[in-house]
């Protein structure tokens, strides 16, 4: 390790669906967080870790940050989004190219009293259909806020994210690694399984429903070649169970496959995957069923 290696924690914030997951996981050659096109879809904070020979970059995915708080799991949402930007080196603030929305005011403001660099990150530069719009949309953004850099990017193409990291990596402390070089997220298979069979229902089912849903690893087991894992989907209704197992189980089923296959991907093992399908009235606006089910704050 060289003796000017720089490492520190980086935020991704932004409002929902602006590509926060999909830099993350472009960023380090490897899905960690999930994505989907719905609005919301991460809910916890997730860290990916990213180490070369110079440094180690740790950065923190955060939901999305939005002006609905009506319902206990927005305001969980929110605030696992603003207590990151309190604790790290380096913000990142992400949004879309030639569309400012009214949460992306929300996360300015969320921005006042941070002390340390932001970075603009201007994001799905690749749909533009008028490039040369770029450049004036670029001069009002900086003209929002003090930004220490403005950086156009395609998250999902991969375009200028080196230009992205260098302006980061510059910017941390001069420390040692704080994580083994060949770790790349905090989090255990057992979070990570719950997340891909979760993204499979996201996509899978009706606008409203993925967000009466969340999924609990009941057990997780090796038994020689085979990853034995039983799933629990909670949703909030019986109207809502019958969506999820589809006619005759074939939600279920198709979700089930698709799940598989990536949770084969991750591990590097055969998986035999049960899901059921329970009903836990309200667990999305109760605070205790929150906790209960993961929801915790966790600061990186």
């Amino acid at each position: 390790m060289s003796v000017d290696f720089r490492c520190g924690y980086i935020a991704l914030v932004g409002r929902p669906n602006v590509g926060k997951s999909t830099l993350l996981n472009r960023i380090l050659g490897q899905k960690i967080s999930i994505t989907s096109r719905r609005p919301q879809t991460t809910r916890h904070q997730v860290l990916g870790i990213k180490t070369h020979a110079h440094a180690q970059l740790i950065y923190v995915d955060t939901p999305g940050i939005h002006g609905f708080s009506g319902r206990a799991m927005n305001r969980y949402m929110n605030r696992t989004a603003s207590t990151v930007l309190q604790d790290v080196d380096v913000v990142v603030f992400l949004v879309e190219a030639m569309r400012w929305l009214p949460d992306d005011d929300l996360v300015l403001n969320k921005l006042a009293d941070v002390g340390c660099p932001v970075i603009l990150a201007v994001n799905k530069i690749d749909q533009l259909k008028d490039r040369d719009a770029l450049l004036p949309d670029l001069q009002k953004l900086a003209a929002r806020y003090p930004f220490d850099e403005i950086v156009p990017i395609s998250a999902s193409k991969g375009r200028n994210l080196a230009a992205l990291e260098a302006c980061i990596e510059r910017r941390l402390p001069l420390a040692p690694a704080s994580f083994p070089e060949d770790q790349v997220t905090d989090r255990s298979e057992r979070f990570l399984v719950a997340e891909l069979v979760r993204e499979k229902l996201f996509r899978k089912l009706t606008r409203e429903l993925p967000y009466g849903l969340t999924v609990e690893i009941e057990s997780f087991r090796h038994e020689g070649r085979i990853t034995h894992i039983h799933a629990l989907i909670w949703v909030e209704r019986q109207s809502q169970k019958n969506i999820v197992i589809g006619k005759q189980g074939a939600v279920l089923k198709e979700v089930g496959q698709q799940a598989r296959r990536d949770i084969e991907a991750m591990i590097g093992s055969k998986v035999n995957l049960k899901l059921w399908v329970k009903v836990k009235e309200g667990w999305a606006d109760d605070e205790r069923s929150l906790r209960s089910l993961g929801y915790t704050l966790d600061k990186p």
